[in-house]
Formats: structure tokens, sequence, C-alpha cells
């Protein structure tokens, strides 16, 4: 899997596991429960992760949704 996004702003998080979830690509968001080891405070950013073959089309979708300054670059 590849990262596709590095956020700690949970309404990224949300939309983009919400545009992969509706193009049918699985993935996976890392660091989710980092939050306890840090008490909440959104110091530790969130990761979502997809499978490498999809990652062209992940972006793609982000970038027509108009976020594509969350993009990680490869």
């Amino acid at each position: 899997m590849i990262e596709l996004v590095r956020t700690n702003d949970a309404v990224v998080i949300s939309f983009v596991e919400s545009l992969m979830r509706d193009a049918g690509i699985a993935c996976f968001v890392a660091d989710q429960n980092m939050s306890v080891l840090e008490g909440s405070i959104g110091l530790l950013q969130k990761r979502v992760m997809v499978d490498a073959d999809k990652a062209d089309v992940a972006r793609r979708i982000l970038k027509d949704a108009g976020i594509e300054n969350e993009i990680r670059q490869k």
C-alpha cells in the first residue's frame, strides 16, 4: 500500500474515504488510534493508504474533487 494523503484534518480523511468507497477503491486509515497516545490533541497525522496499483486512479479522483493539495507526492 502507498500513502495517498497525510493529515490531521478529520473532515479531509472522511471525504477521502468516501470518495474511495464510491469509486470502489479499498483504502485504509493508518495511525487512526494514535490519538490515544497523544491525548487527542491532533498532533499526529493520519494516513490514507491505497493499493499501489490503484494509486493513479485515486490521485485523479482527489484532483477531480478539488483536493489535489492534499495528495502526498510520489
